[in-house]
């Protein structure tokens, strides 16, 4: 095949799914000549699996995306049919926004934004193999011969990656929707001495929506009270037309299927090698390893306005069509559904996380990042968050600039990010509420103070938006300082109020800010005692109430951040010795040397290595014996 020079760039982003989206426009939107190489232009940003945005944890990454100045919040906002808040009875530190999309919608306006950003070049094709110079990425070749050459690669080719999707006895290399696989860029990532492993997901099938008697299922409606993604959109455009979602379940019949076709399912076959999501299993495995259960949850949710496409959430699975057609007709509600499309597993390959740096950098080559399900994790939403930092730290490198690190104490993008890099995975990561030792100070609501000042000095976030946000520091700042100052006595008025409440009486004269402190003292209650002349936005109000009710969980939490910064500022040197080290347990070293960790905070979340290990590498590190330390700023 003949070879032909196609163009020069500062950052080719392969793949234009969920992470690639992100990583192109954050590498555009800060001023790097960006190529978004892809192999198929109708599938950029395309919803393959759940039709949705956000959930537990999910939801506050699409939040920090859009506090630093990424778009799925934006476009979620644009193209959504159905909106709702989860967990509103419980805490701030797991309510989480929830957003059902027009699928279509979704991919053609992110195409939309991405072919009208400045520096960003879309392309279709396929990248067949890296241009590597002496350990250095220089470049892509496509399939037709083109050269492009850069000064650094972003790799978020996801379930593409030698995909193979299995439908019964049924196995063919596909990418996802049955969309072409990328075969060659595997290849030329183990020829370049690249760890790699096999993943797998699957989809559900889906159902005609005229064919579903939805009179024997329960509705779930979308929220009345105004709620968006993005700190951009105002409540006013908020969608009064929503779609619901409906609600039915498996039962005894739906199991005896599954269980009567066991001989066929891929799952175990043996047909399936790659290692499925624990927290989305198939329905197959789920009647398996939960056979004490008389049904499990299934939720029938719209694809989209224009569409008659319903997802039937719950039962993904790659049992053969026939049995996939029986199991539907089981199910109440479904009993005629005509089934539009079968369910299927992929398998598709991720390079094991260990190989990169916290930047998203590979450690085997430079300037080559990689994002997304190629990483080891599922969902749109994780994608999304490597996206915008790969997409970030490409451009930093490309500036001479230090790479942005986010720590797990900033964002659930940084948990996510240190959790593959540290502790790797061997199965489909997925962002869970648990995961994040400081979740009471990493919420829905606090995206925007915890990143959005991060976003304007990198570059994404405008003045004029960086402005809009400091008024509302000021005025949450502000509110505060007036609920400490002002005190209130206790009135008949405060009384009868407490005695409605089934709250002890005021014995004294109490500050405003400690009286809201009482569990069932309202913000919007307490206005009636402490009345404000002017308007603040519901958004404020919402974050003085948060702040003042758990100042001291957050206080606490934030202590235990301060004590770990100096641990997190420890760099390790690059040419540390880990094997001379005595003292270290072997375990400790075989890790070490493996992972690699650039920070003392980031080696003592290893496995295997335990506070002893710990204690002697920092005392090799602060004396110097091996290397000097550099301190980051």
């Amino acid at each position: 095949m003949n070879h032909y020079e196609a163009g020069n760039f500062d950052v080719i982003v392969v793949g234009a799914g969920h992470a690639g989206s992100e990583a192109a426009l954050a590498a555009a939107r800060m001023g790097s000549k960006t190529l978004l190489i892809t192999i198929n232009l109708d599938m950029v940003a395309f919803m393959p699996c759940n039709p949705s945005i956000g959930g537990p944890a999910k939801g506050v990454v699409v939040r920090e995306i859009d506090a630093l100045g990424g778009e799925m919040g934006r476009n979620i906002d644009k193209t959504y049919i159905q909106m709702r808040m989860l967990n509103t009875g419980k805490g701030p530190a797991v309510r989480a926004l929830r957003a059902q999309a027009d699928k279509f919608m979704y991919a053609n306006e992110m195409k939309k934004t991405i072919e009208e950003t400045k520096n960003l070049v879309l392309r279709q094709g396929i990248a067949d193999e890296l241009i590597i110079e002496e350990g250095i990425c220089k470049g892509i070749i496509t399939n037709t011969g083109a050269i492009y050459r850069s000064k650094t690669v972003i790799l978020t080719a996801g379930t593409s990656s030698r995909g193979q999707i299995i439908i019964g006895e049924l196995k063919y290399s596909s990418g996802p929707n049955n969309s072409q696989p990328s075969i060659k860029l595997s290849e030329s990532l183990l020829e370049n001495g690249f760890e790699l492993k096999r993943f797998k997901t699957g989809t559900p099938p889906r159902v005609k929506s005229s064919t579903i008697d939805y009179s024997l299922t329960e509705e779930q409606p979308g929220d009345k009270k105004a709620n968006h993604f993005s700190y951009e959109t105002p409540n006013s455009v908020y969608l009064k037309d929503q779609l619901s979602c409906w609600l039915t379940y498996t039962n005894e019949e739906t199991h005896q299927k599954i269980q009567e076709n066991l001989h066929r399912a891929p799952m175990f076959t043996g047909i399936v090698e790659g290692v499925g999501a624990r927290y989305c299993p198939s329905i197959e495995d789920k009647v398996v390893r939960f056979s004490d259960k008389p049904r499990h949850q299934l939720f029938l949710e719209p694809e989209g306005r224009n569409t008659e496409e319903v997802y039937v959430q719950g039962l993904s699975t790659s049992l053969p069509e026939d049995v996939q057609q029986d199991i539907i007709h089981s199910i109440e509600g479904l009993e005629n559904a005509e089934m539009m499309r079968t369910g299927y597993a992929i398998e598709y390959d991720v390079v094991t996380p260990h190989q990169l740096r916290p930047s998203l950098e590979t450690k085997v080559v430079e300037n080559l990042f990689t994002a997304g399900q190629m990483n080891g994790t599922s969902g749109y939403e994780e994608a999304a968050g490597q996206g915008i930092m790969a997409g970030i730290n490409a451009a930093l490198k490309v500036q001479g600039k230090e790479p942005f690190v986010m720590k797990r104490s900033e964002g659930y993008i940084g948990v996510m990010i240190d959790d593959l890099v540290t502790k790797g995975t061997n199965e489909p990561y997925r962002l869970l509420t648990s995961r994040a030792e400081y979740r009471l100070l990493l919420r829905h609501d606090n995206a925007d103070f915890r990143l959005t000042k991060i976003g304007h000095e990198i570059g994404l976030i405008s003045k004029e938006r960086y402005d809009t946000f400091l008024i509302k520091k000021a005025q949450v700042e502000g509110e505060l300082e007036r609920l400490g100052s002002i005190r209130l006595k206790p009135t008949a008025e405060i009384q009868s109020y407490l005695t409605e409440k089934n709250q002890a009486p005021l014995k004294d004269g109490i500050l405003a800010k400690d009286f809201l402190r009482r569990p069932e003292v309202a913000y919007q209650d307490l206005l009636a005692f402490v009345p404000r002349d002017y308007e603040l936005p519901a958004t404020v109000e919402e974050q003085v109430e948060i702040q003042v009710k758990y100042e001291g969980y957050i206080a606490k939490a934030s202590q235990k951040v301060d004590k770990l910064k100096r641990m997190e500022n420890k760099r390790i040197p690059e040419n540390i010795d880990y094997a001379s080290i005595n003292g270290i347990a072997t375990e400790a070293k075989e890790k070490l040397i493996k992972i690699q960790p650039e920070t003392i905070a980031q080696a003592s979340r290893i496995s295997g290595v335990n506070p002893a290990d710990i204690s002697i590498l920092m005392v090799y590190v602060e004396q110097g014996k091996i290397a000097k330390v550099s301190v980051l700023e």
